[in-house]
């Protein structure tokens, strides 16, 4: 039986076409890349997100001389939330990167802990992944993996 699957997501071609709270997301990704610590790749990501309460957090990569050893932006930041803000869910979720000449998308680890953060918090996460002035955007983590881990 043949089945196929739909994948909505919404192209802003600017990121100016964003509205204000995902533009100002993405301003504070960008500005965490400059937090990155990327010696061995050179590829500096930051992520940011906005929990339920309005506060914005933000995190980036870090990489370890015992490279590939290391940490995503998104997963380190992810971490970090759950670990001190797990009362307070994520709404939305931006990433960034420097070089920035395509937009960022979050490696496959990352996608599982994106995902698996939305099913323990119990509401979606909008995951903006942007670079080179522009954005796409998923309304869930689940769009992002459709064929997912799952104990």
């Amino acid at each position: 039986m043949d089945k196929s699957l739909e994948l909505k997501y919404i192209k802003a071609e600017h990121l100016e076409d964003l509205p204000v709270a995902d533009q100002q997301l993405v301003a504070e990704a960008q500005k965490a890349t400059e937090l990155a610590y990327a010696k061995y790749s050179g590829f500096k990501v930051g992520a940011a997100v906005r929990l339920r309460s309005g506060k914005i957090l933000h995190g980036a990569n870090s990489e370890s001389e015992v490279f590939p050893s290391g940490l995503c932006a998104e997963r380190s930041l992810l971490y970090y939330v759950e670990a001190n803000y797990s009362d307070d869910p994520i709404e939305a979720l931006a990433i960034a990167s420097n070089p920035s000449e395509r937009e960022c998308y979050p490696c496959g680890g990352c996608r599982q802990v994106i995902l698996d953060v939305e099913r323990r918090q119990g509401s979606p996460i909008r995951v903006i992944m942007s670079g080179n002035g522009s954005a796409s955007i998923v309304e869930s983590a689940q769009l992002l993996l459709p064929f997912t881990f799952q104990l």
